[in-house]
């Protein structure tokens, strides 16, 4: 029998309005240009002189480096940013989009990178929400009967009466998704829609996306910074650099070399990422019926067995939420362990400060501004995080001597190209890469590291500095430190990897020599089947 929604009983039991019916899916979406569209905050050029069109019936793709003027580039398409020029044209005609809710009205949608529904609703409610009308009484035996209708048209298929919150990652992305088609959005603007979805679920996602698309019943503009998601799923593609136009082009006529070189202006040097063999590798990490509980007092994970050994890289994969950024804080001493034992080069280890500089651990945490830095302190500090405390850094254990710590620093913003005005900025005035590069810097310049725990750390940056991180770590594990890299990026860690495992529900589910990889199987196993 289907559950109705929880809401007071006042308004379940009114009568309907009008124009409560689901939207028919069938319409043809309009064309959209940005013509010569800038956008300055004072002096800040974010936005100069860009233009597009978004053909009806087509996948574009939208690329370009952090920073390069993708997200100012559709917040003023959207109304969140009135742009200091240029024009938006929805079938040739001139619109000034100054709200969400206008650009609702000429059929323009934007899905986030973070989910917006509301966890305790139910898919019904969320739907009901997401509407911008203002009504005060909701016939929910109408809306039903309205949103089944929806379903039946709709690409995606979601239980009415779950709650959000029980719904897995590819659920909510669908959710989203389909909020925009009930609001009978035709053009939609997603922003990185696959960064929480397996590799199954994100090809289940943009392939039925284009199904609709060529049918003629959508157009999407697709932000994205995998490149097999642009030449798998987009028919055109706009480049940006630094604000301007790049590059465009039908991917049909582009190659992966072209598309990097409009963005970076040069051709991609990639480091070489040959692997160097480790004939007799130690284990450094040893973990043994390790568990741990969540912030909730729930099971996060476990009891689970891990080995890492010298010269070599074990990738965890799974998807957000399965207990793996809580293996990575009882590693890094962030979260105690409920049962279990872990030992570092055979001794044991319960990841202190004193335990992690003797043992050689090193940490490149998620999220490093909040996990790894101390944002309102200068570059310069936060690189010496690890050894102020020490010789020559400090004298008696008391006194700074600043002048080596900013001579250390200097040399370290060199060395790992890092972009600051100086060693004294604030490391929250950098960009993420260069933050990123930053606690890299610090994590990996010294002589005595055995163990590297990296989580997610290329999450959410531009190609170049994925490219350099990516070498870094190649590099670590050459000069024999052993690394666990976990990361919700497959093709990172197919990429990276000696031995892959798959997390779900806190248990490890799979486990394989990187050469013996099953891919389909490994995004079955993430996806919990």
């Amino acid at each position: 029998m289907m559950r109705e929604p929880f809401l007071p009983k006042r308004r379940r039991s009114m009568l309907p309005t009008t124009s409560t019916l689901a939207p028919s899916l069938k319409t043809a979406p309009p064309e959209l240009k940005v013509v010569n569209m800038t956008k300055h905050f004072g002096s800040l050029v974010a936005l100069q002189d860009v233009s597009l069109t978004l053909t009806p019936g087509t996948v574009h793709g939208l690329l370009g480096e952090n920073g390069a003027g993708k997200s100012t580039l559709v917040k003023c398409i959207m109304g969140f940013y009135t742009p200091t020029a240029g024009q938006i044209l929805v079938d040739d005609q001139p619109h000034a989009i100054k709200s969400p809710k206008d650009a609702h009205e000429f059929g323009i949608g934007m899905v986030y990178q973070h989910f917006t529904s509301v966890p305790a609703m139910t898919v019904a409610e969320n739907l009901v929400l997401s509407r911008y009308d203002h009504r005060q009484v909701i016939h929910w035996k109408a809306e039903y009967e309205a949103l089944h209708a929806f379903m039946d048209d709709s690409p995606f298929r979601v239980d009415l009466d779950l709650p959000v919150a029980q719904l897995a990652a590819g659920q909510k992305q669908k959710l989203e998704i389909l909020k925009q088609l009930y609001l009978k959005s035709r053009i939609l603007i997603l922003d990185e829609p696959t960064s929480v979805l397996t590799p199954d679920e994100a090809d289940e996602v943009l392939g039925l996306l284009r199904e609709e698309v060529q049918a003629g019943h959508l157009s999407v503009l697709l932000i994205t910074h995998k490149f097999r998601e642009v030449t798998a799923f987009t028919d055109e593609v706009t480049v940006l650099r630094k604000g301007h136009l790049a590059g465009h082009g039908k991917v049909k006529d582009l190659t992966v070399a072209d598309m990097a070189h409009m963005m970076l202006g040069e051709e991609r040097q990639t480091k070489d990422m040959a692997k160097v063999a480790h004939p007799d590798p130690v284990p450094r990490l040893e973990v043994h019926g390790l568990a741990a509980h969540r912030d909730n007092g729930l099971d996060a994970f476990g009891p689970l067995d891990l080995a890492v050994h010298s010269g070599e890289i074990v990738g965890i994969a799974g998807v957000s939420g399965n207990g793996q950024r809580e293996l990575v804080e009882v590693l890094a001493g962030q979260r105690p362990a409920t049962q279990g034992d872990i030992h570092i080069n055979g001794e044991p280890y319960g990841a202190t400060r004193a335990e992690m500089s003797r043992l050689g651990v090193f940490a490149l945490p998620e999220e490093p501004l909040r996990n790894a830095c101390v944002p309102g302190m200068s570059v310069a500090e936060n690189l010496a995080l690890r050894n102020f405390d020490r010789p020559p850094h400090a004298k008696g254990n008391l006194w700074l001597v600043l002048k080596s710590i900013r001579q250390a620093a200097q040399e370290l913003i060199t060395a790992f190209s890092v972009k600051t005005p100086s060693p004294d900025t604030p490391i929250q005035n950098l960009s993420g890469g260069n933050v990123q590069r930053t606690v890299l810097a610090r994590e990996l310049s010294s002589p005595d590291i055995k163990l590297l725990i990296a989580a997610n750390p290329c999450f959410g940056l531009d190609f170049s500095a994925v490219d350099f991180i990516h070498s870094a770590i190649i590099e670590a594990r050459n000069r024999g430190v052993a690394v666990l890299l976990v990361s919700e990026d497959l093709d990172e860690l197919l990429m990276l990897s000696d031995r892959i495992l798959v997390i779900s529900e806190g248990q490890f589910v799979y486990d394989s020599p990187i050469e013996a990889a099953d891919v389909k199987e490994i995004g079955h196993r993430m996806a919990g089947h």
